[in-house]
């Protein structure tokens, strides 16, 4: 099989994308929220990392979906933010600072 140039080209520029690093992919992204548990009451504020995307929606669905398991119910996600923000949160949050 015969490559042009151009072939060569096109071909080692995707894979010199590929090997780049996504600075989108890399970049992390946090969520606070508040939840609950029934008989007894019990409320909690933590902290989470988020893999499934960075809005306030994904991370609604992925906190409701990673604290259920411990059967807690999200009550709502107070904010979606990077890594620069981290700071301070981990004395509001206790034991549920990135815990799940």
């Amino acid at each position: 099989m015969m490559y042009t140039l151009r072939h060569i080209a096109l071909m080692a520029a995707m894979l010199l994308a590929l090997a780049l690093p996504n600075p989108a992919a890399a970049a992390e992204c946090y969520a606070d929220y508040k939840a609950k548990k029934d008989s007894p009451l019990r409320l909690h504020y933590g902290v989470m990392q988020l893999h499934q995307g960075c809005s306030k929606a994904d991370a609604k669905k992925e906190v409701a979906a990673r604290i259920k398991g411990d059967g807690w119910k999200l009550l709502n996600v107070l904010s979606v933010f990077d890594g620069s923000e981290l700071a301070g949160k981990e004395s509001s949050a206790g034991q549920f600072y990135l815990r799940y």
